[in-house]
């Protein structure tokens, strides 16, 4: 079983950064794609970014220039500057043991419990 813990959220100004880190347990060395989803209050999971074993890394147009998502076998880490208060939600770190990289949260089977991000004055 994998085991994600997300860490780094917290309150932050507009304009502001913050960096989350998500910390794997338990076949860490074996784990393919691993993702960041965000969720706001009263909003549907959406998909941040994603990076795989490799380095390769996809990420969500509207942060592209904002976040960087990088990976050192352990932890995964997602910078993030210049913050917004559309960014305020609750992050997820997650990941896949097979298969190719995608953004659909379904195909995640594993997931941290989240990390909160607040965005404000």
């Amino acid at each position: 079983q994998v085991q994600l813990v997300e860490s780094g959220g917290g309150l932050v100004e507009p304009g502001g950064s913050l960096r989350l880190s998500c910390t794997t347990s338990g076949h860490s060395s074996t784990l393919k794609s691993m993702a960041w989803f965000r969720q706001a209050s009263g909003k549907e999971r959406e998909y941040v970014s994603v990076v795989t074993p490799g380095g390769g890394r996809r990420i969500k147009l509207s942060v592209k220039d904002r976040f960087t998502i990088s990976r050192d076998n352990n932890p995964v880490w997602l910078q993030m500057n210049s913050l917004e208060p559309e960014d305020a939600a609750r992050y997820f770190c997650t990941a896949r043991l097979a298969g190719p990289t995608t953004t659909h949260p379904d195909d995640y089977p594993f997931w941290g419990r989240g990390t909160q991000v607040t965005v404000s004055a």
